[in-house]
């Protein structure tokens, strides 16, 4: 429950420029308590009210953390001088103050706000000292309006800043008149946040603004939360009606409107009317156009004799390839683009390994979307690789990449792993990037989940049959395959896993209910796994979980294992944002896509853009500042400041979706129920094939085989295969 402390502002400990963050002393009665939180800049002497909750600083004892706060206006003659000789107005100090309250004194910042040009009355203030205070007294009234005119309807501080920072002073007037355009102009503001300002303002829920928002940010939604790149006409109908509380009448005249005016795209697929976003439309056309264009265009067999090569390639290696091999290597060395795909143990890292062999050269280049996949490549390869974002040099901001059509990649071929993971604009940006005659291999399991962002690239490109492929279905050496790849291609195929062998790296551990299971899975990681895997930590013990929520959702798992495996110490600095506790050593992820975000490597590189899916640890602490530093699996160094805690989480458990890309040396995973939505045989596949070396799942067996019997597949809408297979055919 929000409380309020009301005082006057006794010191000023501490302000970030950036953020907004503030350490304030406020005189409250007798009593001096210290306010934290993001708030407007006040000067020494104002009086506030603040909301928010009282807090207890593991260093700095009792706070009160301000989430709002309200500004009494200066009275007095001697308030008004103390706050005019603050500093915070450019060019008035203590001496031009008290001139101002004696020329105008009660009236004094009324005549500032409404009339400044009378400041010029005062001997001393000229026509551009008047117009430098002017400006710097409604800069800083702005500011402070701003964020108490926003935290009214609900915007947290962070999103004010952000807000300010954009619209400057017009930021009031430019919300009033259409609150809805926040959505377009401000990271995270969605629609629900724009709206209910919009009602609070007394806007119609018919006005014009509300319902293309509406139709807007349904397609949006289904891009972020589905991975669609379109809806069906009607169903995208339906969704908006629903979301506005209007009748789908309502919503279809406005839908027309947004078509005419090309902010939404209209077309019709087998008979089906769709309506998409246009930067979707425009990037899977231009991926099916850049790949047939890459796939078609003329090869040269590479130099030598590619079938001695292979068989030399299996003499040194002692291995024999089947003929399903042999034929996708000498494909790859004649095809421009050459999709593979298979399941674990199939192969391809000793098929990647063989095509780098005949290829030769040292202008190959590897990348993977997320840092461990790509350090996994490295080392699979013994050829350094990278992601795709440090590959195509990201420049800063969204989708500015240092290489693209008129700064190509200089290189003979590219080999991309993860494939699975990869999103339509991701692959748009990679393909920019690559010029004619430089051949690309795609390499995949496409039974995994599909990425986290829209589209689907990998299974829309094998579906369509339109570039070469080759799909890997035996397993690879079977005789020295573990258990984890034998029991994922049962739980594959539709087969129960086969668990708990004697020396076997598969084990079920049961457990009579949820709580049990939590509990279970915390002495696996805290003492038996480390153990069985001959470490002396839990770095490389990874807890998957299919759900967010309950007892063993990704929530509270994370709460209890950073309990149990990094709990409070004198000597492990923490700092508290929002419910989440940051202390040294945690094992974190990164949660969205930051392309501002600077880092630095030890050895001197440095860039911006940290991305959803980054797994780090946190490598110092500095508590009186409010800066976290993290130390990525790739060796990039990142300092977050305290508005960018919203982009962090604790990562002792991951989501199975966030793990994609990232392979451990344990897995250990929660079966105890949920949304069978959630509960499905390709998110069990593809938790399973996280594992290096051992899985553990902890629960019940009828929640294993009800995900095993679950194959839905939520339909994915993109249109990639159409766009391929229309120019294939056309």
């Amino acid at each position: 429950m929000s409380e309020e402390v009301a005082g006057t502002i006794f010191s000023i400990v501490y302000r970030s420029p950036d953020t907004l963050f503030t350490v304030l002393q406020v005189r409250s009665g007798r009593e001096i308590i210290t306010v934290t939180g993001q708030m407007p800049e006040f000067s020494e002497g104002e009086k506030v009210a603040f909301q928010g909750q009282w807090t207890e600083h593991a260093q700095y004892g009792r706070q009160f953390k301000c989430t709002s706060c309200a500004v009494e206006t200066p009275s007095t003659l001697s308030d008004i001088e103390r706050y005019l000789a603050s500093g915070l107005i450019k060019g008035v100090g203590a001496s031009t103050a008290r001139q101002i309250v004696e020329a105008f004194g009660e009236d004094a910042l009324t005549v500032m706000s409404e009339q400044p040009e009378r400041l010029m009355e005062i001997s001393g203030i000229g026509r551009v000292r008047c117009a430098q205070i002017a400006e710097s007294f409604e800069k800083q009234h702005a500011a402070r309006r701003t964020m108490i005119f926003l935290q009214s309807y609900g915007v947290s501080p962070g999103l004010s800043v952000k807000i300010h920072k954009k619209y400057s002073i017009e930021a009031e007037s430019l919300i009033r008149a259409n609150p809805y355009r926040l959505i377009d102009d401000i990271d995270g503001v969605g629609f629900r946040t724009a709206d209910r300002i919009a009602q609070s303002l007394g806007i119609s829920a018919n006005s014009e603004y509300r319902l293309q928002a509406g139709l807007v940010y349904a397609l949006q939604e289904a891009a972020s939360a589905s991975g669609h790149t379109y809806l069906p006409r009607e169903q995208l109908i339906f969704q908006a009606a629903h979301l506005l509380g209007l009748p789908e009448e309502a919503v279809e005249h406005h839908l027309q409107a947004l078509v005419l005016s090309k902010r939404l795209q209209a077309e019709e697929i087998d008979g089906v009317a769709v309506i998409s976003l246009p930067d979707f439309h425009r990037a899977e056309w231009e991926i099916a156009h850049r790949l047939m264009n890459l796939s078609q265009f003329a090869q040269q067999v590479m130099d030598g004799h590619v079938p001695s090569q292979i068989a030399a390639f299996e003499r040194d290696n002692h291995i024999t390839f089947s003929p399903t091999h042999r034929a996708a290597i000498q494909s790859a060395t004649e095809s421009g683009v050459l999709v593979i795909t298979g399941g674990p143990g199939t192969g391809k890292t000793t098929l990647i390994n063989c095509i780098l062999h005949v290829a030769g050269g040292d202008d190959v280049l590897l990348a993977a979307p997320t840092g461990r996949a790509a350090k996994r490549m490295s080392e699979a390869t013994g050829r350094e690789a990278k992601t795709l974002h440090r590959l195509l040099e990201f420049g800063g901001d969204m989708e500015q990449f240092q290489r693209n059509v008129d700064n190509p990649l200089d290189c003979s071929m590219i080999v991309v792993d993860e494939m699975s993971m990869v999103d339509i604009f991701l692959m748009r940006s990679l393909l920019r990037a690559i010029q004619p005659g430089t051949r690309i291999i795609l390499v995949g399991d496409a039974d995994q989940l599909p990425p986290v962002g829209p589209g689907n690239v990998l299974r829309d490109i094998l579906s369509s049959g339109m570039v070469p492929h080759v799909r890997l279905t035996e397993i690879f050496r079977q005789e020295e395959q573990s258990m984890i790849v034998i029991n994922a291609h049962r739980i594959n195929g539709g087969e129960n896993p086969v668990v708990n062998r004697r020396d076997g790296d598969f084990f079920y551990a049961s457990a009579a209910s949820p709580q049990a299971a939590a509990q279970e899975i915390v002495g696996l990681c805290r003492h038996r796994l480390p153990g069985f895997l001959g470490n002396d930590s839990q770095g490389d013990v990874q807890v998957l979980s299919p759900t967010r929520k309950g007892t063993c959702g990704v929530a509270e798992l994370n709460a209890l294992l950073q309990r149990e495996l990094n709990p409070p110490h004198e000597d492990a600095p923490e700092l508290v944002f929002g419910d989440t506790i940051f202390r040294l050593h945690d094992k974190v992820i990164h949660i969205k896509n930051d392309y501002h975000l600077a880092w630095s490597t030890p050895d001197g590189e440095e860039g911006e853009g940290v991305f959803n899916g980054d797994v780090g640890r946190v490598t110092h602490v500095d508590a009186e500042n409010r800066l976290l530093t993290v130390q990525y699996d790739d060796q990039r160094t990142v300092e977050y400041a305290n508005a960018q805690f919203e982009e962090l989480e604790l990562a002792y458990c991951l989501s199975v979706h966030k793990s994609q890309g990232s392979e451990f040396e344990a897995v250990v995973m929660p079966v105890v129920g949920g949304p069978p939505m959630l509960l499905t045989r390709n998110l069990l596949y593809t938790a399973v094939t996280r594992a290096r070396k051992l899985v553990v799942l902890v629960g019940y067996e009828r929640t294993i085989a009800q995900m095993v019997a679950n194959n839905i597949i939520n339909r994915r809408y993109s249109l990639l295969e159409q766009r391929l297979l229309q120019l294939g055919m056309g």
